[in-house]
């Protein structure tokens, strides 16, 4: 089975004989890699979104492959009748889980996020920043091949951010295609392997990507490894800053949601490096974007 997806001189109109918000759009999304869309609002980020996870069929071109998709829209419905445990139970069912095990996922998830106070509370009575951790939940419980995020992190805490982000990049380094548009340029900063911008209906790869100061607070590392020892590729995916003090010592600064990932792809690499300190940094202000 093609677990690529591929965009194949795809268009998507207004109606039916509206102007073309999207065409001869070709993109390829491999497993395991991390894209950000982004581009002016009004653009059609969204709809290259809805297009990826097959919410919206293309007026024209081709959509091929068949990785298992979940998606985070924009604008989550709230007016469900269900509590949210009982929400995302009953997806986890439909993904193949057992009643059983699909609400011990959920909780699991759902405690992850902040959001276990309100397993029981029903989704009409959820604020924007719980519902939208549920929206973020029943993506995630799918165990996805391709997650697509629309700005998923709108209306999220500051803790709840980070977790989304360390899920992200959990599920990236575990196989998973993750595609994502988001208002704030600082988001998972340095770890995207390509960036492309909507612009007069078509998309373009950004090849002058500047360096962005990453969101929220960082981890700093301090490694030793053998001798001519090359750092493992997953451990510098997401690397704010990397300095040699001593030749073999290697202290490496990261965002915090990415200091898991970091410490396993070293401490799992053949050889093993020797993990000397790990340090939190002390977070400068959040200047996240509110809408």
């Amino acid at each position: 089975m093609q677990r690529d997806l591929r965009l194949d001189n795809v268009g998507r109109r207004f109606g039916l004989r509206g102007p073309w918000v999207l065409r001869g759009i070709h993109l390829t999304v491999p497993p395991g890699t991390l894209i950000r869309i982004e581009g002016p609002n009004g653009t059609g980020k969204s709809t290259l979104l809805r297009l990826l996870a097959r919410i919206d069929a293309p007026t024209e071109g081709r959509v091929s492959g068949a990785p298992r998709t979940a998606y985070v829209p924009e604008r989550f419905p709230t007016a469900l009748p269900f509590t949210a445990l009982g929400y995302l139970t009953h997806l986890g069912t439909v993904h193949g889980l057992s009643r059983p095990a699909a609400t011990r996922a959920a909780l699991e998830w759902l405690d992850r996020f902040g959001a276990a106070p309100y397993a029981r509370t029903p989704m009409a009575e959820l604020s924007k920043g719980s519902s939208q951790k549920v929206a973020v939940v029943q993506a995630l419980l799918a165990e996805p091949e391709l997650l697509v995020l629309d700005e998923a992190w709108t209306g999220l805490d500051a803790d709840a951010r980070a977790e989304l982000e360390r899920a992200v990049v959990e599920r990236t380094a575990g196989g998973t295609a993750v595609v994502f548009v988001d208002h704030d340029p600082r988001r998972l900063a340095g770890a995207p392997d390509a960036t492309y911008t909507v612009r007069n209906a078509g998309l373009d790869l950004r090849t002058d990507q500047p360096p962005q100061e990453p969101a929220g607070p960082r981890v700093s590392v301090v490694v030793q490894g053998p001798s001519g020892g090359q750092l493992p590729a997953d451990a510098t995916r997401a690397v704010v800053s990397a300095e040699e003090p001593t030749p073999g010592t290697h202290r490496l600064t990261v965002p915090a949601s990415h200091s898991d990932l970091l410490l396993r792809a070293l401490l799992t690499a053949r050889p093993p490096w020797h993990v000397v300190s790990v340090h939190q940094e002390p977070a400068g202000p959040d200047t996240e974007s509110r809408r």
